[in-house]
């Protein structure tokens, strides 16, 4: 929740800055994008779309650990590759609840931009896409965010890992809490740098059909329609925030973590090095979704 709170305006930014057309631009950067939803929607406008998020946080994350545990187990043992497959395997399930749970996130933050107020809140957008599409409609863009979340998570756990055995992350270390908020920053970052553009594109699709007619019959569709209007950087549109976003979120999840810990069990939670748990990457996230 605390990771939530800190990194949706970042991911509000991110979303608008990445479905904007080309030919009437209404943003025209990161800090241009924070001042004029500001300015237009009050602050709560950087918070639009949070409960979809926040209801989701708690699967997805049970999810995420749940199957990279057991993943790691049944590899047999610790290596590099099996870091990776075991990430890609938690990105990959996850997806079931992070797809929709990111639909209706960008439905909510692209909503008053342009648009008339169709949707009260997370779940009455979900139940209006599934009255109109059905659960086809529920799901758009599932493909597009597994192609993200499954190498992404990867990504991350393997560079999670590596890092903190770099830093030698060991348990009674004074500075075990600052060594895993730098490692799990850093790696929140190196996931997103990953799969940038596919979040890119997910996103395009996702919003398609909310200001007309839908544009993109898929994917491919999307990159080529998309790459043709605005040339190769469209798909890092958004980067900016995103990253910026990355760091402090996996902080405050991590500084919350350790004073939960700290309260639940009476004690020091620092020391206990192996009870501070990894936070995740992605979305939106998610998100999320972001992450």
């Amino acid at each position: 929740v605390a990771g939530v709170l800190v990194g949706h305006p970042f991911d509000t930014v991110k979303v608008r800055l990445q479905v904007q057309s080309m030919e009437k631009p209404q943003y025209r950067g990161t800090l241009h994008c924070f001042k004029s939803i500001i300015k237009q929607e009050s602050v709560l406008g950087l918070y639009k779309g949070l409960g979809s998020p926040l209801m989701g946080l708690t699967f997805i994350n049970a999810l995420v650990f749940g199957v990279q545990g057991n993943t790691l187990r049944a590899l047999g043992h610790d290596s590099p590759l099996n870091q990776f497959l075991a990430g890609a395997a938690a990105g990959a399930i996850q997806c079931v609840i992070c797809c929709p749970m990111e639909l209706a996130k960008t439905r909510l933050q692209l909503q008053d931009t342009g648009l008339a107020r169709t949707y009260k809140g997370s779940l009455d957008c979900l139940v209006q896409i599934y009255g109109h599409e059905g659960l086809r409609g529920v799901n758009r863009g599932m493909v597009s965010t597994l192609l993200r979340e499954t190498p992404s998570f990867g990504v991350y756990f393997l560079t999670y890992d590596a890092l903190t055995r770099a830093l030698s992350c060991e348990p009674g270390d004074r500075l075990l809490v600052p060594k895993l908020l730098l490692a799990g920053g850093t790696s929140g970052i190196m996931s997103w740098l990953s799969t940038y553009p596919v979040d890119v594109v997910k996103s395009r699709l996702q919003a398609d059909g909310l200001r007309g007619a839908p544009r993109y019959r898929g994917i491919l569709d999307c990159v080529h329609q998309s790459y043709r209007a605005e040339g190769w950087r469209v798909f890092t549109r958004g980067l900016a925030s995103t990253l910026l976003r990355a760091f402090p979120v996996n902080a405050a999840t991590f500084a919350t973590v350790t004073v939960v810990l700290t309260y639940a069990r009476g004690e020091e939670a620092g020391p206990e090095g192996e009870a501070v748990p990894a936070s995740p990457a992605g979305p939106s996230l998610a998100q999320p979704s972001s992450l």
